[in-house]
């Protein structure tokens, strides 16, 4: 099938486009965080009793509410600063995955195919599931939460998502970009819809996931240093908070990682007659697994919550970035289809 050059200028110029919306959306976030109020402060004014007044014989008495104003409309009072560099942030997000999205539409109809065949459609979609998760997150997080100080504190985070996804996005888009082209004779099957849809849509979640445990040690760092309070930890939301984003994430995706796993091995074996040969790429992403399954165990294990279990996190996230790119393009393997 030959190659249709307009779709796939359009597809760049989307794939462009959705990088200078994410790096916009990413600047509203951190001047969301920085305009924001720290979270220590806030809870503590929060749980501040109401004023109480002396009255008579020195017997301590609440001040009565402000009786309502008949007659005449008081204005709306405006959001702060903070809010509305939230809110903007979240918009240019949304706007950002459609054009993302476009951009991976448009490059799969170009050539007729699935497109993730290469590192540079691989990286991207690995960044618009990680998007993606993140405003699932705070989606359902801002339905459930019931302080009105929570919400802005959890979108807050969306910069520490999009910087990571960003630089992968500017990395697939330089140095590992491929033009529009066929797949190699050894990625032409069905399995590719399965297999690497899955692994995919593990990476994009479990990248969210060891954002949340690096920031929960920061977060924690702060809560345990009452020295020096403030900083970039007071403004994140309580450690209890990141904790449960980073674990539940994690239990989430875990089924779907295994089943990339397994799936990958039905394929090996389908196009190679072996289900397992310990090529560089099946080992890796094996260690992989079973580093996620380790901090599964320990953050259900009482001895093992909290700092330790992050690390382990952070941990497994970093054997998936060794896998995603020295693996695919230093070692050499049956599994090297970085199309570089």
């Amino acid at each position: 099938m030959m190659v249709n050059q307009a779709l796939s200028n359009l597809s760049d110029m989307a794939f462009a486009t959705s990088v200078a919306v994410y790096i916009l959306a990413m600047l509203l976030y951190f001047a969301e965080f920085a305009s924001g109020k720290a979270t220590d402060t806030a809870e503590r004014g929060a749980a501040e009793p109401a004023r109480a007044t002396v009255g008579v014989g020195g017997v301590a008495t609440q001040e009565p509410p402000a009786r309502p104003t008949v007659g005449r409309l008081e204005p709306e009072p405006r959001k702060p600063w903070s809010e509305r560099f939230g809110g903007m942030a979240v918009a240019v997000t949304v706007l950002g995955v459609l054009v993302h999205a476009f951009s991976l539409v448009t490059r799969g109809m170009a050539v007729g195919r699935v497109p993730w065949g290469n590192m540079y459609e691989f990286g991207s979609a690995i960044c618009l599931v990680a998007v993606i998760a993140w405003l699932v997150v705070l989606y359902r997080q801002s339905r459930s939460v019931r302080k009105p100080t929570t919400a802005p504190k959890l979108r807050g985070l969306g910069g520490f998502v999009l910087l990571p996804a960003t630089l992968l996005l500017f990395l697939s888009g330089t140095a590992l970009y491929a033009t529009a082209s066929q797949l190699q004779p050894a990625l032409r099957s069905y399995w590719i819809w399965i297999h690497v849809s899955a692994a995919i849509v593990s990476t994009g979640v479990l990248m969210f996931a060891g954002v949340a445990s690096v920031l929960f040690l920061v977060r924690l760092r702060s809560e345990n240093d009452p020295v020096r309070p403030g900083g970039i930890g007071s403004r994140l939301p309580s450690s209890q908070v990141l904790d449960r984003f980073a674990y539940r994430a994690t239990v989430l995706i875990m089924p779907v990682w295994t089943f990339a796993i397994i799936a990958g091995a039905m394929w090996a074996e389908a196009a190679w007659g072996r289900f397992w040969g310990w090529d560089p790429k099946e080992t890796c992403s094996l260690i992989a697994w079973i580093v996620y399954a380790a901090y599964l165990h320990a953050r259900a294990t009482s001895g093992w919550r909290g700092t330790r279990a992050a690390w382990i996190n952070i941990l497994g996230l970093a054997v998936m970035i060794f896998n995603l790119f020295f693996i695919n393009i230093v070692i050499s393997g049956l599994h090297s289809y970085a199309g570089l």
